[in-house]
């Protein structure tokens, strides 16, 4: 054969080579309403990462504490190939691994993870929100990696949200500047700011607008009750996942009335800031904020959540949901088996029975009898055990209950409730004695076991992290967990019965054991509108 007869397919080679590197550099290249972008594969080449994209305005100078404004335009194409800076936070957990620039006040930043190759609109949206007590946390630890749930056919996003006194301040001329007269909430609007971004350029992603779903644990999970609850958030998503806690009565993480939080808040300005006007307060470096707020005094600072500011919360949580104004979605939430217990099991003095008889009726007086029966410590080995489920349940455990409660009675849709059980198996920041601790259950349902530093898994935890992926992901996709090849997952009230998945070695529904426990919680606690 001549060259010249060798030369035309050369040539067709070549250029074929070449649409095929132009047409994944065009599939990393999106186009959002702001400006293109362009992201990257992971290393397997299946997913597309685009990490660190504005969502709102950077919250500096003069937008320190107000609502999410919009970001600006740009002109190219920006990179998105690194996640943005977390946001300022005043406390550091030790399992809490970050891996951007460090803490920002420019922090207002989303990620999304999407199949190589999903076409516009097709799939289903599962958003996150990292939890931390809404005072810590941020999108780019490993065990929260979006990279893997996109192989079961969902777009994946997170973002950052204002933490602390910079996203939950609340102060009377704040909210006499705001036309809302409202004041407080700014890192809940930051979430709904980054759902409106969802709304408006998911599909370009591959996502369907209209099938998002959030999901979160402890404070993320507080607040996905929080936007189901929230006008502003409405219509913005069509399911909801929640992971350890609920915005209902909980120790430590009530959300005041805004007056109730001015007057505190106003009272920390001027003893620990030493500032009496927002132009003073507003010129206060972050890192000074930082040092006031967990400086060791007395009394200590105040704890800066949200509040019911009447504006993004017209109303209590409870209160909304009792009148059945949030909104009326498919639920899937629940806990782990061991949320607190690890409180219980190091601590210095170990409770007896006599002990917890006694704390029983410090705590509960005359019905101290029923919650002895609802938390049997009949022995030292008994009232441990119970002491390390009532730690649990006071924490956040009977808030997440009371949310499941309140939907099933007014949310008009499926709600699913589990029960974790599978304890850990140990790594360097928790020890196996610990159980299935608060936070235990994110890396299982993202598939990020391997993030967790330490840990020896067993063929049982990677198992069922296959399930919980599973599960997790048809929910967003249908609104019902159930799929092939998995143990039936029952709708919580079916049938008049009170049905809890167990998610262990051997995932499988029963009735709930502990309902009476939380009936008697609910007489002593469900009376509270925080």
């Amino acid at each position: 054969m001549s060259p010249r007869l060798m030369k035309p397919p050369l040539i067709t080679a070549f250029a074929v080579l070449f649409l095929m590197v132009s047409a994944q550099a065009a599939d990393l290249r999106i186009k959002t309403d702001k400006g293109a972008v362009e992201g990257s594969l992971t290393t397997d080449g299946k997913v597309r990462a685009f990490k660190g994209i504005p969502f709102a305005a950077p919250p500096v100078g003069n937008l320190r504490w107000q609502p999410p404004q919009p970001s600006a335009s740009w002109k190219g194409v920006r990179a998105a190939t690194e996640f943005g800076s977390h946001c300022y936070q005043s406390v550091s957990y030790g399992d809490m691994v970050f891996h951007d620039p460090g803490p920002s006040e420019d922090c207002l930043t989303l990620n999304v993870w999407t199949p190589e190759g999903a076409k516009p609109g097709s799939l289903p949206v599962m958003v996150w929100i990292f939890g931390g007590g809404f005072v810590a946390g941020g999108t780019s630890e490993g065990r929260q990696d979006g990279q893997f749930l996109p192989h079961r056919g969902v777009v994946v996003v997170s973002m950052n949200y204002r933490l602390g006194i910079f996203g939950f301040f609340v102060h009377p001329d704040l909210t006499a500047e705001s036309p809302h007269h409202a004041s407080g909430n700014y890192g809940l609007m930051d979430q709904t700011a980054a759902l409106e971004w969802v709304k408006r350029n998911i599909a370009a992603f591959g996502g369907d607008p209209r099938n998002v779903t959030i999901f979160g644990e402890s404070a993320g999970s507080f607040a996905v009750s929080t936007q189901m609850a929230s006008p502003l958030a409405k219509g913005l998503f069509a399911k909801a996942i929640g992971e350890s806690g609920g915005a209902f009565f909980s120790g430590g993480l009530g959300y005041e009335p805004r007056a109730e939080r001015e007057a505190k808040d106003v009272q920390f300005a001027q003893t620990a800031l030493h500032a009496s006007t927002l132009a003073e307060l507003r010129k206060i470096s972050p890192d000074d904020l930082v040092k006031a707020v967990t400086a060791k005094t007395t009394p200590p600072p105040p704890h800066f959540g949200p509040d019911v500011d009447g504006y993004f919360l017209p109303d209590s949580v409870p209160a909304i949901y009792a009148a059945g104004q949030q909104a009326h979605i498919p639920l899937l939430a629940g806990w782990n088996a061991d949320e607190m217990r690890a409180a219980v099991i190091f601590s210095k003095t170990k409770p007896t029975a006599a002990s917890f008889a006694e704390q029983a009726k410090k705590d509960f007086g005359e019905r101290a009898d029923r919650f002895l029966a609802a938390y049997p410590g009949t022995t030292d080995a008994e009232a441990e055990t119970s002491a390390g489920d009532f730690a649990g349940d006071r924490f956040l455990v009977y808030s997440t209950w009371r949310w499941l409660e309140a939907q099933v009675q007014t949310g008009d849709a499926p709600v699913y409730r589990y029960y974790f059980t599978l304890g850990s198996p140990g790594d360097k920041n928790h020890a196996a004695a610990m159980g299935a601790f608060h936070s235990d259950e994110i890396e299982y349902v993202f598939g990020a076991l391997d993030s967790r530093s330490g840990a020896s898994w067993r063929p049982e935890d990677r198992k069922l992290s296959e399930q919980m992926g599973s599960y997790w992901t048809n929910f967003a996709r249908t609104g019902d967990p159930n799929g092939p090849d998995l143990p039936k997952w029952p709708a919580y009230h079916a049938a008049g019965d009170w049905q809890v998945m167990f998610l262990n070695a051997s995932p499988a529904a029963q009735a709930d054991p502990y309902r009476a426990r939380y009936l008697f919680l609910d007489q002593e606690w469900g009376k509270r509108k925080d």
